[in-house]
Parts: C-alpha cells; structure tokens; sequence
C-alpha cells in the first residue's frame, strides 16, 4: 500500500516520553511536528506515550492517535518523562528511578497492544533510553527507527545498565537519527551501525516563526518595554547546559554603558533561585524580567519583540550537552539575530558572522562583546537575520524532516526483511 505521494504507507508506531500536554506546552515541542508531518504524509501515526496530570490530548488530534499509560498509584508520583525525570538534566530524581521499572513496564505492555491491535509496520523510537529499549523489547521483528535527541545518549554514556540497553536497542534498530553531529558520533561510540545513522536536524515553521511588527510591539506595550529598549531574550530551561548563568554575567558588564539594555528570560526549572541570586548579586536584577515557563504560542512573538536571542549553551560539567535546541532554529527563522555558542549541534545552523555570531562557551566578556556589537550596529542584525531565516526557509522546514522520516521507516524496513 503506498502513502499517496509515491511511497509505502506506514502504521508508525511512535513511542516516547515527551510530547506537548496541551496545545502550546513547551515540553518536547519538536515531536507535534513530527508526528503531525508524518500523519500529513498518508501514514497511520500512533503515540504511546506516559499520562501526565497536565496532559490535555484528544485520542485523535491532525490524524495522530495517541494512547497514554498510567504507571503509578497516585497523580504525585506520575513523574516519569516530560523533562521531569532529571533533576537541571544532570541526575535522575530519586521519585523517578523508584516509578522507572513500573513505568517500563506499562511503556512495553501498551506499546505492544497498540503495535498488534493497529497493524503496525514500523516503530519510532524518540531517546534510545527508554524508547529505543522499549522498541527492540516490545518490537518483534517490527522495522525499528530510533531518534536521539540529547539527554538519552548522555545517560546512557554514564549509567552502566542504560549503556547496556542502548547498544540492544542500536543493534536491533534498523536506522537511526541524529539531530546533530555531537550526537551522532557518540551514539557510534555507544554501538549504533555508522552506515546506518543519519544527522537529521529540527525543524521549523518557518510561517509562524517569522518577523512580525505588530507582535514586536504588542508585547513589548504589554511589558512596559519601550520600543528603543534594547532587548536581549533567552528562551530554555533553566538547567546547566543552557549556560545561562553566563547571560547574567554578561549583563553585569554591559549595565554600566547600555542604560536600556534589557534581558528578558523565558522558561523553568532547577537553577531559578540561583540565577535569580546571581542577578541580585551582580546587581542586575532589575534588568531583568523573569516570564517563567510560557507557552509555546507565546515565543514567535517574544523572538520578533527581542533586538537579540541569545542562547550561551555549554558542554555542562558531568558532560551532558543540548542536541540542536528547537528555540535557535525559531530565532534563525524569525530573523531576530542570534548570539551562540557551538556546544552540541549548534554549529550546523550558526555560521559565525553569516547567520549567527558565535562566541566561546563559559565566556562572559566575548558574550559581553558580542551583544554590545549587534545592538549597536542595525545593519549587521539585518543581515545576519536576513541570511538567518533564508536559510531556515531553505533547509530546515517540517516538510522536508517528514520526508527524510518516511525514507527512513523504508531504509529500516529493507534492512529488517533482507537479514
């Protein structure tokens, strides 16, 4: 059976402990596209995926089919997934390691009801650990596609029985993702078949990211931000790998000279109470406004009110790193322009002085500098935005992810029928 567009038609199996709860949520933002993408494609997609208190999903949304697993006594201990599992994506939280095998359990038990319930052909695993175990232990001898996309490969790196379960779940996949080449070489290393993985990075929507005026100036009237502010804008978890702590140090050394300057951060987590202390303690704390975690539909906007996006990510101490963070590629497509670093797979979308400037990871003065550049000359910003969101338009749309996607369930599909 073909898909419509010249292809075989697919029953996709997607199994993966993230995806956005509710429209707008800003956990596992990636993974809506990609299921969508491939549903519009002619395939049958369905996500097996752990309940959450907060998730908010219909069994069938844009022709993708979602069935959720409960896996604990209580609403409390539904901790498993979700960006919840680790604590500043460094260390398991003790509640997640004790729900873990409940939760594997559940995982392994439905995915295999929905793989032979709805026929399916060919499953997507998102994180080798746990989707990728789960897939080669619940699979059969189904086609098995596994997509990296950071934390997993990092645990697997540093747990010994992880390890294990990862270089399983490699050999029985039949081809393998990569969101960039960071992860692609250490998923090698870990046992993935070279000749079977791919790079493929993110996309995004190029039509909702995009500059917008009107947005740039309802937002800013709405934060009591006048329109010659100069605003810098972080969007991320507050974790480690985002190196945010670098931002505010940063700001502390343009203060003095930018009385305007402006920083604006998006987003939760583990290191708010110490940045927040470290902004009091450089004395910025009230350049600074705090939104929180905000909604998913809330960021086109914010990205075309900021002057510039900075994202000052690290290789964080215990070695873990971002994969390609979704939040560069929608600052690339908005042309707003970027300040980077080339920790993980930054360095396939940031092209220093061409669509992004690059600065050192953990370095404060040349993020300093680089900021101080961009806001005081219009036409570096419009150029490196312009050539930003040219390239986002060209090469990293969901369309074209989707398509790469279906060419892998029939690469993993040959390769699971020609042993």
């Amino acid at each position: 059976m073909t898909n419509g567009m010249g292809g075989r038609r697919h029953t996709v199996v997607v199994l993966t402990t993230s995806y956005p709860r509710f429209t707008g949520d800003l956990t596992g933002t990636f993974m809506a596209p990609i299921t969508n993408g491939v549903a519009a494609r002619g395939h049958a997609v369905h996500v097996v995926a752990p309940w959450h208190p907060a998730v908010r999903r219909h069994a069938r949304e844009d022709g993708v089919h979602f069935h959720f697993y409960r896996y604990a006594p209580t609403r409390a201990l539904h901790v498993f997934g979700y960006a919840g599992a680790l604590r500043a994506d460094v260390t398991m939280r003790p509640a997640a390691y004790a729900v873990a095998p409940l939760a594997l359990l559940a995982a392994h038990r439905l995915a295999r009801r929905v793989i032979r319930e709805h026929g399916a052909t060919v499953i997507h695993a998102h994180w080798v650990i746990p989707g990728g175990a789960t897939a080669a232990a619940a699979g059969g001898r189904l086609p098995i596609v596994i997509s990296l996309h950071g934390s997993d490969v990092f645990f697997a790196e540093r747990n010994r029985v992880a390890r294990i379960a990862a270089r399983a779940a490699f050999r029985r996949a039949g081809w393998v993702t990569a969101c960039s080449r960071n992860l692609h070489d250490r998923a090698v290393a870990l046992g993935a078949d070279a000749t079977r993985t791919e790079i493929l990075p993110y996309g995004v929507d190029v039509d909702r990211f995009a500059p917008d005026r009107e947005a740039r100036r309802r937002v800013r009237a709405a934060h009591g931000l006048a329109n010659d502010e100069e605003v810098v804008l972080a969007v991320g978890r507050l974790v480690r790998k985002k190196g945010f702590e670098y931002l505010i140090e940063a700001m502390a050394r343009l203060a003095p000279r930018r009385p305007k300057l402006r920083l604006v951060m998006a987003g939760g987590g583990d290191l708010d109470a110490e940045l927040r202390a470290l902004a009091a303690d450089r004395s910025v704390s009230g350049r600074i406004i705090w939104l929180g975690a905000i909604p998913h539909s809330d960021v086109a906007a914010w990205l075309s009110a900021a002057d510039v996006v900075a994202a000052p990510s690290i290789v964080d101490r215990a070695g873990n790193v971002d994969g390609l963070p979704n939040t560069i590629l929608e600052a690339l497509a908005t042309g707003t322009p970027v300040i980077a670093t080339h920790a993980g797979g930054i360095a396939s979308v940031a092209v220093d002085r061409e669509t992004a400037l690059v600065v050192p990871e953990r370095d404060a003065d040349r993020l300093a500098g680089a900021i101080d550049e961009l806001l005081s000359n219009a036409g570096l910003r419009a150029a490196i935005g312009g050539a930003a969101r040219e390239r986002m338009q060209r090469e990293h749309t969901w369309d074209r992810v989707a398509e790469h996607f279906e060419t892998a369930y029939d690469l993993a599909t040959e390769h699971a029928y020609s042993r």
